[in-house]
């Protein structure tokens, strides 16, 4: 089987993410692999907080708190988080992390000694009022392509644009709010991109008509629009260090790489961070180094970041001239919005993902946002349609049928799989439409088609529904005990069937499902088309358990609390 190495999105550390950074790179990510592994296939799985830059220093100084000590306990906000959502990461490390700034280092040295960085002095925008050259993310302003009036010095929130500082209109210092702003001169050191420009076009025109057509036409835009040399150093107190044994004046000054330089290099730095927990038995140059026909690269981000990952991170790849690992595939999202408007971290709008786990559990998350994942164009969350989704596809076409089936069956046979009855016309016409349905689920997971995967999983629950109502056991045992038991024992069998099968969906209750079940050795991981035309992993006599409610109804009343709580618009 393939080996296959995901990365999701590195999640800034400055606070709880919300559902859009959730559907838009990590759960996804997580439904992937999980169904690869289900498969039989090696996966890694590797993320880590995003901790260097402004926001993680602004957030610390908004705390009270030094940044090392407010990121250490922000990664472990949000790995409790992601571990509520069931986040099966292999790896969840920190950008901040020694190995990290080893590798980091080592990609700046290897790059400059290929003559691909150089130092210059740029002016750069200074704070008499705090002391201190501003960089980007300390200067909000007024986008100047948008007019958006609250965009960053790095990138505008609003229309994606990437900035400097010195492009913002009414510059204003995001520390104190002054706008008592200079710019006076000082030394960083660039990235020459424009000297890569074509090893990068080639490298995408090889990649592109693979991936969606949202993250390849971005990355056709940035190309067509000119790489241009860009700082990869900042005036800040945390983040990677410039080595002195290279740069001694600059280190001497404090500089500090770019974040957008070290972050997507801790996708190595956190593999390396997995590896050295336990040597002997992982080595993560296997997953990275000299490995292009050994392993398949995939990474899940929403539009916003693809820039760095499709024409960036590539250019310092290539420019290291080392075999470093590229990316095969870029699955790239549009936005989640709240009611036609933006979830913002920084603006509190919209649903955070510690919240959502406070109302419901996780697996009611994990199917709606998977179910609705923005891939062709943004969508939007509302609480009406979040209900509506709830109570059609969980509580009433999955939970329903499972209960219903137990229940009745509990009722009538006792607690065991019933015997009798031989299959017969409607038995094989439902082995073959399950065995159809899971084919099409199978191939909308591969092609990373979610929207699509998630209306086939439905579809299967729902053809166990229809063969029930065919079949209506409830009137059949008032006749013919032996088929109403018959019709019983198959619908058990499409209970364990979907509780292999929708577990990259719904694991907990996945989990659940098989549980009911006391099948010894029960470790199928999947299920083949011969096996779902058959429908009998489950045999007479296997003791089974009515499991609780899986899904309860959300009710009008929910809605008006949620609605009350969150707002009902996304002002």
């Amino acid at each position: 089987m393939a080996r296959h190495l995901i990365t999701s999105a590195l999640p800034y550390i400055n606070g709880i993410k919300h559902l859009g950074n959730m559907v838009g790179s990590m759960l996804p990510a997580d439904v992937y692999s999980r169904y690869l592994r289900q498969r039989g296939h090696e996966v890694l799985y590797i993320c880590a907080t995003d901790e260097h830059g402004t926001p993680a220093e602004l957030a610390a100084k908004e705390q009270g708190l030094p940044v090392d000590e407010f990121c250490a306990q922000a990664h472990d906000a949000q790995k409790a988080v992601y571990d509520g959502f069931a986040l099966a990461f292999d790896y969840f490390g920190r950008s901040s992390s020694e190995q990290n700034v080893e590798i980091t280092q080592h990609f700046a040295r290897r790059l400059n000694e290929n003559g691909f960085i150089e130092e210059r002095a740029i002016r750069q925008v200074y704070s008499p009022t705090d002391g201190r050259f501003l960089p980007d993310r300390y200067v909000e302003g007024t986008c100047p392509h948008c007019g958006y009036d609250k965009a960053r010095g790095d990138q505008c929130e609003n229309c994606t644009r990437v900035l400097d500082p010195t492009d913002l209109i009414n510059p204003r210092s995001a520390i104190s709010g002054s706008t008592d702003l200079e710019v006076r001169e000082t030394k960083h050191l660039f990235l020459l991109q424009s000297k890569l420009q074509h090893e990068v076009e080639e490298w995408v025109s090889r990649h592109e008509d693979d991936w969606p057509q949202l993250a390849s036409s971005i990355a056709r835009k940035w190309l067509n629009e000119g790489l241009h040399d860009r700082a990869i150093t900042r005036d800040l107190d945390w983040g990677v260090p410039v080595p002195s044994d290279t740069w001694p004046e600059l280190a001497a000054e404090g500089k500090v790489f770019y974040v957008w330089f070290d972050a997507p290099i801790e996708y190595i730095g956190a593999t390396k961070e997995w590896s050295d927990l336990d040597p002997e038995n992982r080595d993560w140059k296997s997953w990275w180094y000299d490995v292009d026909t050994d392993v398949r690269y995939t990474e899940f981000m929403a539009k916003d970041n693809v820039p760095f990952h499709t024409v960036m991170f590539p250019a310092t790849e290539l420019g290291v001239r080392e075999p470093w690992k590229k990316v095969d595939y870029v699955k790239a999202f549009n936005w989640l919005t709240y009611y036609g408007g933006k979830f913002s971290t920084s603006q509190k709008r919209g649903v955070f993902t510690d919240q959502a786990l406070d109302i419901l559990p996780a697996d009611y998350w994990r199917y709606f946002l998977i179910a609705n994942a923005p891939e062709s164009d943004d969508s939007s969350f509302t609480w009406e349609h979040f209900t509506a989704t709830v109570n059609k596809d969980l509580a009433d076409t999955l939970g329903n049928f499972v209960n219903r089936v137990l229940s009745f069956s509990k009722k009538r046979f006792g607690e065991e799989v019933p015997a009798g009855g031989e299959p017969g016309e409607a038995e094989a016409k439902l082995g073959e439409e399950i065995a159809r349905l899971l084919t099409e689920y199978e191939s909308q997971m591969e092609a990373l088609q979610f929207r699509k995967a998630a209306a086939a999983l439905r579809a299967l629950w729902s053809a166990g529904n229809s063969y029930l109502e065919e079949k209506a056991p409830w009137l059949e045992i008032k006749t013919d005990k032996d088929g109403a038991a018959l019709t019983l024992r198959t619908a058990m069998n499409l209970i364990h069937l979907y509780a292999v099968v929708s577990e990259p969906f719904i694991p907990a209750t996945s989990a659940a499902m098989r549980q009911a079940f006391a099948v010894k050795d029960d470790t199928a991981t999947w299920i083949t088309a011969e096996e779902a035309r058959a429908l009998t992993a489950l045999t007479p006599g296997t003791p089974f358990t009515v499991p609780p409610v899986l899904f309860a109804k959300l009710t009008d009343e929910d809605l008006e609390t949620y609605k009350e709580r969150f707002g009902g618009s996304p002002e």
